[in-house]
């Protein structure tokens, strides 16, 4: 049996999974950051997370039936290394700010309106702070620098990491532009498809692991791009929603899709592109006004085969920005009936209202019409809810494969070894 692992660093701590060629979990190991001593912007911290979880995983397989790794890491988290991907700086983390008004002028004023380099938590505002302090070789993304570390290759990144850094994905090349905003191209990485194959496994992570040194490592993605991958969607036109604590809905589609108004930009994967919108809509309204367990009974409760009558748009605070893009939008959330059964399904009913809202947007922009709908997040087990949604969605909706972004980045590491024959 070969064996493809993926590793997801995410925002509370690091998984892995290893995979067969069928897409059949074999194993799974993870460790929270808060359980390992040392700073969480250190990528010594992330090394020993690896580390210790990758321990455990070739503990419950064959070791030596492990042929392609993969990383995914948080979006927008960078660091500065050297020639050698030894870091000389702490990471800025993904929901870290960039403070300086100069950079986020400069940028807005140079980069393109569909860039995803604008903001002050994109990468590219980070490393452009970082650079004023430090002297270094390299720009390097979260899963950039583990990958590197196990491949022993530095200054390497993917198609989707570099992206908030400037990394223009239609042309596949650093754009000229950043020259403009003082960025030295001997700075930026080399970009890889994700799932293409890097290397071998010779980096020094890899050799205190005891990996197979020929074991490929292949380029990864996102946290984002790998909780999306996990789900089995793999065709234009399949679509994954997360009903969180806001409404977020992703679509592969054979096109980019960029509409900087309504916060949409592309990742690319492969030759097909994923994009998305986030709506302020979502589980956080809910809780406004109902606890998780009231929701969960009251839902029992609902008559679900009909509308409930009441046209909301559920918002916690005024402003909307997908599928409406509007700062001044008002939630929506009355007349409120007597009887709290009708006022949730009025709120169900309207987020799924917008939910189909999205898709539509998606669709004029250029998106495909959905081809089938997978669903994340706590929502996702309210079967209410489901019901609900499918009366408004006019797709047939499936189950995931997974909901670890780890799993992900293993089918990345898959893709990668069918691309060098050695799946």
């Amino acid at each position: 049996m070969k064996l493809f692992v993926g590793i997801d660093i995410g925002t509370s701590g690091v998984r892995a999974v290893c995979i067969d060629s069928n897409l059949e979990t074999q194993a799974s190991s993870a460790i929270k950051f808060e359980s390992i001593s040392g700073d969480r912007t250190q990528a010594s911290t992330w090394a020993a997370a690896v580390s210790l979880v990758l321990s455990d995983l070739v503990k419950l397989v064959p070791k030596r039936q492990i042929r392609a790794l993969s990383v995914d890491g948080t979006s927008g988290t960078v660091l500065l290394t050297n020639s050698q991907a030894d870091p000389v700086s702490d990471a800025m983390m993904y929901n870290d700010r960039c403070d300086d008004p100069e950079i986020l002028e400069l940028i807005g004023r140079i980069a393109p309106a569909n860039s995803a380099a604008h903001g002050a938590t994109s990468g590219l505002a980070k490393s452009l702070l970082l650079s004023q302090t430090h002297s270094f070789d390299f720009i390097q993304h979260e899963a950039d620098w583990i990958a590197s570390s196990l491949s022993g290759i530095a200054g390497i990144s993917d198609e989707n990491n570099a992206l908030k850094t400037g990394y223009d994905p239609v042309e596949r090349c650093w754009p000229g532009w950043l020259s403009q905003c003082g960025v030295q191209a001997s700075w930026l990485p080399k970009v890889y498809r994700a799932g293409e194959p890097i290397g071998e496994a010779n980096g020094q992570l890899a050799r205190e692991l005891d990996l197979p040194n020929d074991a490929l490592i292949v380029a990864g993605t996102t946290d984002g791009c790998a909780s999306f991958l996990a789900t089995g969607a793999s065709q234009p036109g399949d679509a994954v929603t997360v009903l969180g604590s806001t409404l977020t809905i992703k679509l592969l589609s054979n096109t980019p899709i960029y509409a900087p108004e309504y916060g949409i930009y592309s990742h690319r994967i492969g030759d097909d592109w994923l994009a998305g919108g986030a709506s302020n809509t979502g589980g956080k309204v809910l809780a406004e006004f109902f606890s998780i367990e009231q929701i969960a009974s009251l839902s029992l409760e609902i008559p679900v085969t009909r509308s409930s009558g009441l046209d909301y748009y559920p918002l916690t605070e005024a402003g909307e920005r997908f599928p409406i893009n509007d700062s001044a939008l008002l939630p929506r959330v009355e007349p409120r009936p007597n009887s709290d059964t009708e006022f949730l399904h009025g709120l169900l009913e309207g987020i799924a209202r917008i939910e189909s809202q999205g898709y539509q947007r998606l669709c004029e922009l250029g998106a495909p019409a959905p081809a089938s709908i997978r669903t994340m997040g706590g929502g996702a087990a309210n079967q209410s809810w489901t019901t609900i949604r499918k009366r408004w969605l006019d797709a047939p909706f499936k189950q995931c494969l997974s909901d670890e972004a780890a799993t992900g980045a293993a089918i990345l590491a898959l893709r990668g070894a069918k691309e060098a024959g050695v799946s």
